[in-house]
């Protein structure tokens, strides 16, 4: 029971739109503007950085509360089934008819709840590649093709590396556009600094 609980959950935690939220805050909807995408990435791009950053780390706390919340009530694998679940939310949100993010910002969040370690390194990595780039793309395909190698190499449990290996192909999947237009030199940057008043 309690390991259907937390799946249930952390489900309904990944569903929470707070990208699309944002917008709505803003009078304006992100599925129809920029990438059409309710990510952080879009929400930088079209409401600021500061929201931008909000919303990103309301979507990590999910995925860091679905994995805590999974880890009090029930044992392994639970835990990592309960983070597949938070990222499946997020990219296929109840609330909007199954239309949601592309869940790197949940993933992220996942892996800090479940391998901390692992964690820290792939966000230096990702940080490392949107301050010099800009490209939070070009950062979260990166981050995903060397994940499961580093958690294996950590010595991470099977459930660990099997939910890291799931989620990393799930995220190269949903980011093949993004690829295609990495390659023509056409993919979005997002703005950094604050722009220079005139």
């Amino acid at each position: 029971m309690n390991e259907a609980v937390a799946v249930v959950l952390a489900y309904l935690l990944g569903s929470v739109p707070f990208a699309f939220l944002a917008g709505r805050a803003r009078g304006i909807d992100l599925r129809t503007v920029g990438s059409g995408n309710l990510g952080a990435a879009n929400v930088f791009r079209n409401l600021g950085r500061g929201m931008g950053i909000a919303v990103m780390a309301a979507d990590i706390c999910k995925g860091v509360l679905a994995v805590v919340i999974a880890r009090l009530i029930t044992d392994d694998p639970w835990p990592a089934i309960a983070a597949g679940a938070a990222m499946a939310g997020h990219v296929f949100p109840v609330w909007l008819r199954f239309k949601g993010g592309k869940g790197v910002a949940v993933g992220g969040g996942a892996v800090i709840g479940l391998m901390p370690l692992a964690a820290v390194i792939l966000l230096a990595l990702w940080a490392l590649i949107v301050i010099t780039t800009r490209y939070t793309s070009l950062a979260a395909i990166v981050g995903s093709a060397v994940a499961t190698p580093l958690v294996w190499a950590l010595g991470y449990p099977t459930s660990r590396i099997v939910f890291t290996g799931l989620a990393a192909a799930a995220v190269l999947a949903l980011h093949r556009a993004n690829l295609r237009r990495l390659l023509r030199g056409q993919e979005l940057r997002i703005q950094l600094s604050r722009p220079r008043r005139a």
